[in-house]
Order: C-alpha cells, then sequence, then structure tokens
C-alpha cells in the first residue's frame, strides 16, 4: 500500500503519509495542490495523477507554485525516524517525543499519556516493523508471536504526524522509575533488554527474541530463557525501576548481580549465573540462591528496584487473606518470616 503526501504551495503547508483511501479523499477535498509517492521522482499536480485523477476532478481551485521535493517514506533497509524527545520528572517519568512532518513513534499498548489532535493513533499486529517493510500475513504471524513470547501483548501502537508544523506524543512509565533514552547506533545497533523494558521508539526499530543459550541461566538469570533484542539506528526509550546506574566492563571483567536488576546489555556481554556462596548464604542471605554474572567488554545498565521486588514487598504488606506470601530470596518463607519478626504467631 503506498504511503502518499501532499503539498499546498506557499504556505508550506504539507500532510501525510496517507493510505490510498485517504489520499483520494484528500485529493476530492483539495485538488490544488501537489502530491508525491515513492516512486515519484518529484512532486505531481494531484489532478495529472492517474490514481487521483477521478477523484481530484470533482474538487475546485487552482493549482500553487511547486514546493520543494519531500523527504522519502522510510523503506526496508532505511534508519530510523530522527524524533526529538524530552524526559519530563524525576521518581515518575515520562518521554515526550516531537514529530515532524509524517514521522512515526511506536509504543507498547497501554503506554500513552497524551497526543495532539494531529497525530494520528494506529494499532499494529506484531511489533510494525512487517508492515512498513512490505511483509506478508507470516512476518505479521511471527512478529506478533515474537511479542508473546517476550510476555508483551500482540499489538504495537504507531503514532504517526499527519498534519503540519510540529506535534508532540507522550509515553508514560507502567511503575515509579527511570526513563532511559538510547540511540542504537550508538550502542553498535542492538541492545539486549530485559523482556518488558520497552516503552516506546522511533518508527523503524526493530523488536526481536534474544535466547539464553545455557540452561542455567535461563532457569535462574531473573529473566527466564527469552529477553528482549532491540535493533536498527533510531531512538528506543527503555524503562528501569528505581535508579539506573551504568557501569562499563573491559574485556573479560565480570559484575555479580542480583538477578532482576538487570535492565540491558551490549550485544558482547556474556550472561550467566553462578551460586551465592554455601548452604548458610543461601538460607538465610536473602539473595537467593543465585547471582547473575555480567562479563565484557561492553556496557550494562542496572536498576535499583526490579519490579518483582516491588510488587513482592507490596504483597507481603497485604491482608494476610489477600494472596501467598512469596519470599524475595531467602527459601525459608514463611518462617523466615516468622524469625525476622515479619509475621506473628
Amino acid at each position: 500500500m503506498a504511503q502518499w503526501y501532499f503539498s499546498y504551495g506557499g504556505n508550506g503547508e504539507r500532510i501525510g503519509p496517507l493510505d490510498d483511501a485517504a489520499a483520494r479523499a484528500q485529493a476530492r477535498n483539495r485538488p490544488d495542490g501537489y502530491c508525491w509517492r515513492e516512486g515519484f521522482a518529484a512532486w505531481q499536480p494531484i489532478r495529472a495523477v492517474a490514481e487521483l485523477a477521478d477523484a481530484a476532478a470533482t474538487g475546485t481551485g487552482a493549482t500553487p507554485p511547486l514546493p520543494p521535493p519531500p523527504p522519502p517514506a522510510p523503506t526496508a533497509g532505511s534508519g530510523a525516524d530522527a524524533i526529538d524527545y524530552r524526559i519530563v520528572g524525576h521518581e515518575m517519568q515520562f518521554v515526550e517525543i516531537e514529530l515532524d512532518p509524517g514521522e512515526s513513534a511506536i509504543a507498547e499498548a497501554g503506554a500513552l499519556m497524551y497526543k495532539d489532535a494531529a497525530v494520528r493513533m494506529d494499532t499494529l499486529f506484531g511489533d510494525g516493523s512487517a508492515a512498513s517493510q512490505g511483509g506478508g500475513l507470516m512476518d505479521k504471524l511471527l512478529s506478533a508471536g515474537k511479542r508473546v513470547i517476550t510476555g508483551e501483548t500482540l499489538f504495537t501502537t504507531v503514532f504517526t504526524h499527519t498534519g503540519s508544523g510540529k506535534a508532540r506524543v507522550a509515553f508514560a512509565a507502567p511503575y515509579p522509575g527511570t526513563v532511559m533514552a538510547m540511540k542504537l547506533s550508538e550502542h553498535g545497533g542492538r541492545l539486549i533488554c530485559q523482556k518488558d523494558s520497552f516503552l516506546a521508539g522511533a518508527r523503524g526499530v526493530r523488536l526481536g527474541l534474544f535466547f539464553q543459550r545455557k540452561i542455567l541461566t535461563g532457569l535462574f538469570g531473573g529473566e527466564g530463557f527469552v529477553m528482549q533484542k532491540l535493533e536498527g539506528d533510531g531512538w528506543v526509550f527503555v524503562h528501569a525501576g528505581g535508579t539506573v546506574v551504568q557501569r562499563e566492563l573491559a574485556a573479560g571483567e565480570r559484575i555479580d548481580v542480583d538477578t532482576g536488576c538487570v535492565v540491558a546489555f551490549h550485544d558482547g556481554v556474556d550472561m550467566d549465573v553462578r551460586a551465592v556462596g554455601g548452604i548458610k548464604s543461601m538460607l538465610f542471605g536473602g539473595e537467593g540462591v543465585f547471582l547473575a554474572t555480567l562479563t565484557g567488554p561492553g556496557t550494562v545498565w542496572l536498576q535499583s528496584l526490579p519490579f518483582s521486588r516491588l510488587a513482592g514487598r507490596m504483597l507481603a504488606a497485604a491482608p494476610q487473606g489477600g494472596g501467598q506470601r512469596r519470599g524475595e530470596g531467602s527459601i525459608l518463607g514463611g518462617l523466615g518470616d516468622l524469625i525476622g519478626g515479619d509475621r506473628d504467631f
């Protein structure tokens, strides 16, 4: 399906991208301008384009002076949209993305905070990458299947600026923490993230799967066998719980981390697990049985408040009938609560 752009000369007004049906409606309502789609060498008068001629014939008006050529619409293999942004807040952050005409942002379903009226919202099956690159039904099914495996919904929302001037759309984090802006071209074109950390990004960014190759890492690494892989060259916005710390690891340098505190790392970083120590540490240390080990070279990002820890504390503070108590680290469970004074007889 073609993506159409319309321009109306001297006032610099530009509209698009529009699909075929919307383009014919635009030509019928305002035939006094120029249009462009992929495959055109330059702007064409609306009335001179065969696909729009019948719709334009019903309109009236004079053709304005020829405008400058538009930027080409994104195609397979092209870079992501060059969006602008600002991150607002401290403990409860959100990101506001500024779009030029024709630019788009993608986001997880339910992440929207607000948008300008000129921003059109479309829900796509999968992560939207197959649609933007002309993929077929099987590509869309595979894209959606990847999202289900990583714990996300079947759908992604695309927000496109269809008017003129600047327009803004904002996305809010789901729980207290930090929104990190990361340009993939500055990180080798790929980041490995925890499976629910992606918040939003520029159109053209691809969401994929990263499989843990080691059984123990998949079982006890905190994120399971499947993590999220972000690829491309544009901006992505990743949410982490609490405060974020960034560590640069040299080749062979290792850091031991609580399994839930890993947010993201470079593709060259190796993630594994190791036992915390002896039996005493496993039973009474409160840190669980395993720690995640990250070995360089590369950059890692760590969060101070994993959502699992926050949820566990909330559940522990709820009335006794509100749910099953799950200890954060110690395998003693309820007995540990009695010893620690957190539960009465």
